[in-house]
């Protein structure tokens, strides 16, 4: 027996013993399959029935490492904990993993995450009639549609851009380098950029490749792009503290919520395994780019 088996026996049971509503089941389920895929990644050889604290403790933290908030991580800990306490009533073990295992504090400052309003807000109060403008929605559509770092963000290069193929390539940390999705949205105002306002700054030396430059035609800085956000979110009045990162967060989550693989969303956000066995899985850049046009909000 492996998971598919007893994810379906519990899909039963929340349907026909429990008669839950069809979206609370696929809830649960989902969760479930979160904790199934973390195990494959992870490349531990084991089944719901051997799994221990210890490896839950890791998917927790997983989850966490990816931007994922507290509360989300708090529910898809509940859809976990429910399917153990299946299996505990079942027979099928007896001795719950999850007994043990905390949510995580609700009432904990954790980054925040913007919600699709809030990003459509803020793009929104961008002024577009000024080379500045349309710099900023160019930079904040890429880090929302590829999830990057700022210090990503402001070394992209215009050779990394394959537009023909809807791929950036991305130099990360300890200069390793990722193929990341970039959706339609964000190329579209990249071109607008490039092709009518970046033409016309006098670029410095040194510069030429990088796409993304202040007035004086030089790269910007990891303070330039935290004080455009930050400025645009006193503009709409959100009572968030956000960052460049923030973006990183909130592409995560609205993957992952959505439906997205987490192989799929760990290979795009450039992360090597946070597990001890620092596994890096790479995946096919065609099913990288379905995850991101299935998944993402923009897309």
């Amino acid at each position: 027996m492996n998971w598919d088996h007893y994810i379906h026996q519990f899909e039963h049971y929340l349907k026909l013993e429990r008669s839950f509503s069809p979206n609370s089941v696929e809830a649960y389920i989902h969760d479930v399959i979160k904790l199934k895929q973390f195990v494959e990644i992870s490349n531990l050889q084991i089944d719901p029935l051997t799994i221990s604290t210890k490896h839950i403790q890791d998917f927790i933290v997983y989850i966490n490492e990816l931007g994922m908030t507290a509360h989300s991580q708090a529910r898809m800990l509940s859809g976990i904990k429910a399917f153990y306490k299946f299996l505990l009533y079942e027979e099928w073990i007896d001795q719950d993993p999850t007994a043990l295992i905390e949510g995580p504090k609700l009432g904990r400052k954790l980054p925040d995450t913007l919600n699709l309003l809030e990003i459509e807000q803020l793009f929104s109060a961008i002024d577009h009639s000024t080379p500045e403008g349309s710099r900023n929605r160019a930079m904040l559509e890429t880090l929302y549609s590829s999830g990057l770092r700022v210090s990503e963000l402001i070394n992209l290069r215009l050779s990394n851009l394959y537009q023909d193929i809807g791929f950036i390539r991305v130099i990360g940390k300890g200069s390793k380098e990722r193929l990341v999705p970039i959706g339609r949205e964000a190329l579209k105002y990249v071109s607008i950029y490039v092709e009518e306002v970046r033409c016309h700054i006098s670029i410095k030396k040194g510069f030429e490749d990088h796409i993304f430059l202040n007035r004086r035609g030089a790269a910007l800085t990891r303070v330039m792009v935290f004080t455009i956000i930050k400025n645009l979110a006193r503009k709409i009045g959100l009572n968030k503290k956000i960052s460049p990162h923030t973006f990183r967060h909130s592409f995560a989550t609205h993957l992952i919520e959505g439906g997205a693989d987490l192989r799929a969303v760990q290979e795009m956000l450039g992360h090597e395994s946070i597990t001890t066995t620092e596994i890096y899985t790479h995946l096919d850049r065609d099913y990288l780019k379905q995850v991101i046009q299935e998944f993402h909000p923009r897309s």
